[in-house]
């Protein structure tokens, strides 16, 4: 071996080392036989250095992966030679190898295995157990090989393909008859031998049996010794827990549901006769999560049980298991009520599952009732936030919390679909309770008030959110809100308050219709330090969205309003100037929020037209002009930094005065507010934008989506614009620009059709050319962004030749001179074909199926119809006959749906001269057989398309190899 190489193993060993020994393990793994120093070197234990070690193994490991089927037999045997001297010696050595070498070693006898035990090595576990018998190095090495063999077979987390998962199934069947029973004795061995002197062992030998459990027969292991002594370690604090986790495993076993609940009882008797129910005795909280989790599995598995039982008609049995499980509720509530979140956590599937149980029962039994009751204050308990939020910087705990909650609220809807009034009762009496006092009561109490009555809204479901019309439900909640909005609440200083108050007035905005003398009270909330101007950016930004959506919900009602609350957003609304520092009172995206508050405001409300056009001119002037000021500065910015700056707030302005426009529906709704006039300005004001030559990508992006709202707001009006914006935004191309600028050209042409034909035909080519440029610049080989670039570029490209053909306009290709239009045709049989994507060969088949429906008859253009003949008819099996045309595919399957009605639409358009060209020239040229072509002819003429469809999807089955 090549020493000074592997000095370079170490990892504080210098740059130089390392890589010299990167390299080395680059030509180890390619050398046919330099393995073979390494497999010696293990055996021989010539080196001590854990690094070197390792180093072999990974070599080895490299072999039996990706070289093995070219070693020799005796190469072969050399390898089980190698690794069973080496366990022996681990007998003997002074000192255990260090535990990333065992699971290293661990893995190669693994990978060794797989490979091995179907033909070469069949008795691979006994020859591992005849030399490590009970001794406990070779016992942890025997139970490091088994998880990895596990691992290799069964673990969940590894993607195998088909052919792996067919082997390792063959490898567990011939391990349940070859030697499972012998493994299984061999760990009741182990966890006999070592249960009271060698935790650590015995640990191992438990999670080994939990592994295992879940695919050899249970019943080696669910009888008396095994379980007996499993339970035994239950009561030992050091095996307690892996032994929670292996009954885990025995528990979710799928078996009979008689069987499965007594063995279910009798876990639960043992266990509880040992005092292990007493929950609050118990102060290991570790144990105490694996423990719910092991009790939650038991619940499941009785319910699972149970819904069995009713299945099948065996009552008796079932009513004996649904009193097994109410048995284990109280145990239930103790871990559900748990302080710690993780045991509560880990309790709640078997809560849930439980409470669908009684939603299924005809009534419920007094007992039932009071369980429900206790589920639920267990629930509002555990709803409340603890002392230690930190709400100010949240971090994983944090998260963890509010995951948890979201369990909680599942919970909370299964309650309300078993007992609605008892959830209501509890909620108000809990509501009521804490908002008589709230200045004296902690924030969490006070947040979980108010969230009890938001979660009210989901959980008792009413159509179109009416919780105020009809039944007591309506009355109960109309009370609650009364009180919420009439409490002063929301001057309560915590912003978890705070938000829960703007965020549940929002979710109940129907309360408003009924009774609107509540609302300035709620508008000023908003405008004042409690919401747009609170001292938290995090109450702001949300306050700001959720002010947008209680004036649009409230629509008419907030007529009286208008002006002076036009007044008080007035500062909130300037356009923040792009200097270094400054500390913005609301973010650009939250001031969106408040530009299309305005905008609603302005646009709903009862105001003439001329009103509404002076206060939508007041709203948008400052934008305007701003925008000049910065369009000059930024022509003139030297530096790039100032640029960004100077081109983000520039967009800032466009994308506010978009977002007003969010309030109008359609052109007539902008033509009655009289304020068609006001948008044309701003459209002359930032098209200019469009030829500074700075930051282009920036403000291209800005002005596009300006004129995407302006197509629907301003119609027609917008077209003498479109020319020259076009011809700006087609200077100086990278993909992203054409990708997001042809959808603009999409919209315009669907929505105008022929009004738009002059246009188009004047810059269908300058656009793809642009394009054609863009496609045919050189990319490195294995630069994805770049290829997938060109992918949604090519896409694209093809969904605008979709929307040119599809709107009836043909023309505009047709009158591109017969050299342009032969080249775009070639694109589309190309996209057809040649590349690998699913979505723009379907759409080219259906640019393919337009073209032959609109140009392939008789009076069609002159060559057309050799075309379809030359190029379409044979790119319609082409495609589908390539390797990458995956029939197993969602997308390809559509794309084969086109394909078929392109066939069709030829067969239309050409009828019999179709049908004898496929069958004496083109289908025998492919050596179809005659029989073959008969049907696929027969089946292409048949009335109903979906036929067709369907045979040609089994025609291309059959002709893959």
């Amino acid at each position: 071996m090549d020493e000074q190489a592997l000095l370079g193993l170490n990892p504080n060993a210098d740059l130089d080392f390392r890589q010299r020994a990167l390299a080395y393990f680059e030509q180890l793994k390619i050398s046919p036989d330099a393995w073979q120093v390494c497999a010696e070197a293990l055996a021989q234990r010539i080196y001590s250095d854990d690094h070197i070690k390792f180093f072999c193994f990974q070599v080895l490991e490299h072999q039996i992966k990706y070289k093995y089927s070219q070693l020799t037999e005796v190469q072969h045997q050399l390898i089980r030679e190698t690794l069973i001297a080496w366990l022996q010696a681990q007998m003997v050595n002074s000192q255990s190898e260090k535990t990333f070498i065992r699971n290293k070693a661990a893995q190669v006898f693994a990978l060794l295995f797989v490979t091995e035990y179907l033909t070469k090595w069949p008795k691979f576990f006994f020859d591992i157990l005849s030399v490590v018998g009970l001794n406990p190095r070779g016992v942890d090495l025997y139970l490091r090989i088994l998880m990895a063999v596990d691992a290799e077979l069964v673990d969940r987390d590894v993607v195998h393909t088909s052919e792996e998962a067919r082997r390792n199934t063959l490898l567990k069947d011939a391990m349940r008859e070859q030697c499972i029973p012998s493994l299984v004795e061999s760990w009741y061995q182990i966890l006999q031998t070592y249960q009271y002197t060698n935790s650590e062992l015995t640990c191992q030998c438990l999670e080994v049996v939990g592994a295992y459990v879940s695919w050899i027969e249970l019943s080696l292991i669910a009888n008396e010794r095994f379980i007996n002594m499993l339970l035994g370690h239950m009561s030992v604090e050091v095996l307690r827990e892996e032994a929670c986790d292996c009954l885990f495993e025995i528990v979710n076993k799928g078996m009979d549901p008689i069987d499965k609940t007594k063995l279910v009882e009798t876990l639960c008797q043992v266990l509880q006769s040992a005092g292990l129910f007493s929950v609050d005795q118990e102060e290991d909280v570790d144990f105490l999560a694996r423990f719910s989790k092991l009790v939650n599995g038991m619940g499941q598995a009785l319910i699972a049980s149970w819904t069995k039982l009713v299945k099948i008609g065996d009552m008796k049995n079932a009513q004996d298991t649904l009193q097994a499980i109410e048995a284990k509720v109280a145990l239930m509530l103790q871990l559900l009520v748990h302080e710690d979140d993780d045991i509560s956590s880990n309790i709640i599937g078997f809560c849930y599952d439980y409470l669908h149980i009684l939603k299924q029962l005809p009534m419920l039994s007094e007992q039932q009732k009071a369980n429900v009751e206790a589920i639920m204050l267990a629930v509002m308990k555990k709803l409340t936030y603890d002392e230690e939020y930190n709400f100010e910087n949240e971090g994983e705990d944090e998260a963890m919390f509010v995951e948890y909650r979201k369990q909680l609220k599942l919970l909370l809807d299964r309650l309300a679909q078993v007992s609605p009034e008892l959830l209501l009762v509890s909620v108000r009496r809990v509501f009521n309770t804490t908002l008589q006092n709230w200045q004296t009561k902690p924030f969490m109490e006070v947040e979980v008030a108010i969230r009890l009555l938001y979660m009210l809204a989901e959980a008792l479901p009413v159509s179109h959110g009416a919780h105020f019309s009809g039944d007591t439900k309506a009355g109960a909640l109309q009370d609650m809100m009364r009180t919420l909005v009439t409490s002063g609440i929301s001057t309560y200083q915590h912003t978890s308050v705070t938000l829960e108050f703007f965020e549940t007035v929002v979710r109940y905005e129907k309360f408003f219709s009924i009774e609107p003398q509540h609302i300035p009270n709620v508008l000023m909330a908003f405008l004042d330090h409690r919401g747009l101007r609170h001292s938290n950016p995090k109450v702001r930004s949300r306050a700001a969205y959720l002010f947008s959506r209680f004036v649009k919900s409230l629509n008419k009602q907030m007529n009286p309003f208008i002006e002076d609350v036009l007044n008080r957003i007035q500062d909130l609304l300037e356009l923040s100037p792009p200097e270094n520092g400054y500390q913005a009172f609301l973010s650009s995206d939250d001031q969106l929020f408040i530009y299309e508050t305005a905008g609603v405001l302005i646009v709903n409300s009862d105001y003439s037209a001329e009103r509404k056009q002076a206060l939508m001119r007041n709203l948008l002037t400052p934008l305007m002009e701003k925008f000049k000021v910065l369009l000059e500065k930024l022509m003139m910015a030297q530096d790039e930094d100032r640029q960004m700056a100077l081109a983000d707030c520039l967009n800032h302005a466009v994308g506010f005065a978009s977002r007003t426009s969010k309030a109008f529906s359609n052109k007539q709704t902008v033509k009655q507010c009289g304020c068609s006039e006001v948008y044309l300005d701003c459209l002359q004001t930032f098209l200019p934008a469009l030829s500074c030559p700075l930051q282009k990508e920036v403000l291209r992006s800005g002005v596009r989506t300006f004129l995407h709202r302006m197509i629907i707001c301003l119609e027609e009006e917008v077209l003498p614009f479109i020319p020259s914006a076009s011809e700006h935004m087609l200077k100086d191309c990278e993909a992203k620009d054409l990708q997001e600028f042809i959808p603009l050209i999409n919209q315009i042409t669907a929505k105008f059709k022929n009004q738009v034909s002059p246009f188009l035909q004047q810059m269908f080519m300058p656009l793809l050319r642009a394009i054609f440029e863009v496609l045919h610049r050189p990319a490195e080989e294995n630069d994805q962004s770049a290829s997938l670039e060109k992918q949604m570029l090519r896409r694209s490209y093809f969904a605008f030749l979709q929307t040119v053909t599809g709107s009836g306009m043909s023309e505009v290709i047709a009158n591109q001179g017969a050299e342009n239009v032969e080249h775009v045709l070639f694109t589309i049989i190309q996209g057809a074909v040649d590349y690998p994507d699913p979505i723009s060969q379907k759409t080219c088949f259906i640019i393919l199926s337009k073209l032959v429906e609109l140009w392939g008859g008789k009076d069609g253009p002159v060559g057309f119809a050799d075309f379809v003949y030359k190029h379409i008819v044979p790119a319609c099996f082409l495609a589908p006959l390539k390797q990458t045309f995956d029939l197993a595919d969602a997308q390809t399957v559509l794309a084969l749906s086109e394909c078929a009605v392109t066939l069709k639409t030829i067969h239309l358009k050409r009828g019999l001269e179709c049908i004898q060209y496929l069958q004496q020239e083109y289908l025998p040229s492919l050596q179809v057989a005659p029989e073959i072509i008969q049907e696929f002819c027969q089946a292409l003429q048949q009335p109903d398309a979906k036929v067709f469809k369907n045979y040609l999807k089994v025609f291309f089955q059959r002709a893959k190899p």
